[in-house]
């Protein structure tokens, strides 16, 4: 690395050191137990159909939006998908160009110098990063613990001085599967004066019927005060989108940076959105969340005839952890699997805390109880080998 700065590379072998080094690669040919297409619409042809149809009728020579939304980005098929998305969700909403974008630009802006925010442990790093760069102070409640998130309040609001306090959660966490007892927690809100936001990246398309999400699916909307919605999971797509009230969608538009500073997404892209929300409201699409729900069941059913449950993280979602401490170990684990034939990921540490590695099985309707049988039949005999 001669040339490179000292203190980068010493980064980059401790990195190594821990055998957590990433790097890109492709796993091409192996059953999918792996990608965030939980529904199939990344590969679904009715939707490439219909996306291919709206942007050859809307905008047939145009690849790009070539400008800001504020600029010459805000084309006619975004206009389209904000009144699909509040027709949807009851709300109105503002499309950001990803995940980390829409996570980077709320918490960056929307909360003040003065405010609070108290956010799970558990959170994702958009978030987290999203925080730092804002002007309220940030702290850390244990996992799921309402407990906790009151004795953090108390300590870190004891003269009651702040402005506005939000509590940030996930309703179905990516690195655990499991979901916080959100009744409990807007209750909780409601009694303390806080305001609820909700990341619904890994619910959108899976919790309850058509793209609600779980906060819908309680129908407990009406009382959080944003929804953070991730449309490159059971979407199948790209982009995400804030929803709330209608002065939060001014605020973002006008103090957001990801919003503000970025190209604006290409027609096809917002198409192919317009068309998994079509798709998923059909019967066809009601099938593929059928199938989803019957596999989560019937993967745990195996655990349980398996004996791995105990390996498992408690999961009712298409996100199913099996614990295998060491990122020595769990990345033998999964090229185990992979060498015979499917597609498990582990989570090595840092991204997790160390001791809890872990392969994350990512569960889709497309996958087979024959795939299903047969990949955590493999796992048996690298946990338990005779």
């Amino acid at each position: 690395m001669e040339g490179f700065p000292l203190q980068l590379a010493r980064k980059l072998s401790e990195r190594e050191a821990m055998n957590a080094l990433r790097s890109l690669k492709g796993l091409g040919g192996l059953v999918d137990f792996s990608s965030n297409d939980y529904l199939g619409l990344a590969r679904n042809e009715a939707v490439s159909s219909w996306a291919g149809q709206l942007v050859t009728d809307a905008y047939p020579m145009r690849n790009g939006a070539a400008g800001s939304r504020l600029l010459t980005g805000n084309h006619k098929l975004y206009l389209d998908l904000e009144s699909l998305l509040e027709q949807v969700y009851g709300a109105p909403a503002l499309v950001f160009n990803s995940g980390y974008d829409a996570n980077m630009g709320f918490f960056a802006s929307i909360p003040q110098r003065g405010d609070l925010v108290l956010y799970d442990e558990y959170v994702h790093a958009s978030i987290r990063d999203g925080i730092r760069m804002g002007l309220a102070k940030g702290y850390k409640f244990r996992h799921n613990d309402l407990e906790d998130l009151q004795l953090q309040l108390r300590r870190h609001n004891k003269t009651g001085n702040a402005a506005e306090v939000y509590v940030v959660t996930e309703s179905v966490f990516s690195m655990d599967g499991d979901s916080p007892r959100l009744h409990e927690m807007l209750a909780f809100c409601a009694g303390h004066d806080c305001r609820l936001v909700v990341d619904e990246a890994h619910a959108l398309g899976v919790c309850g019927k058509g793209p609600v999400g779980l906060v819908q699916h309680l129908g407990l909307e009406k009382e959080t005060f944003a929804r953070i919605l991730t449309f490159g999971k059971a979407m199948g797509a790209h982009g995400a989108a804030v929803v709330g009230s209608a002065p939060l969608k001014d605020y973002l538009v006008n103090f957001a940076r990801s919003f503000v500073y970025t190209t604006a997404l290409p027609p096809h892209a917002v198409a192919t959105l317009l068309g998994a929300y079509h798709y998923i409201v059909t019967e066809s699409g009601n099938r593929q969340q059928q199938k989803l729900l019957e596999n989560v069941r019937f993967f745990r059913e195996q655990l349980a005839l398996m004996d791995l449950q105990a390996y498992f993280t408690d999961s009712q979602s298409a996100i199913q952890c099996c614990l295998l401490p060491g990122n020595s170990h769990v990345k033998e684990a999964a090229g185990y699997l992979q060498g015979n034939g499917f597609d498990v990921r582990p989570i090595l540490s840092p991204t997790v805390p160390e001791g809890s590695e872990r392969l994350r099985f990512c569960l889709h309707s497309f996958n087979s109880e024959n795939d299903i049988r047969a990949v955590l039949g493999r796992l048996v005999e690298f946990i338990k080998p005779k």
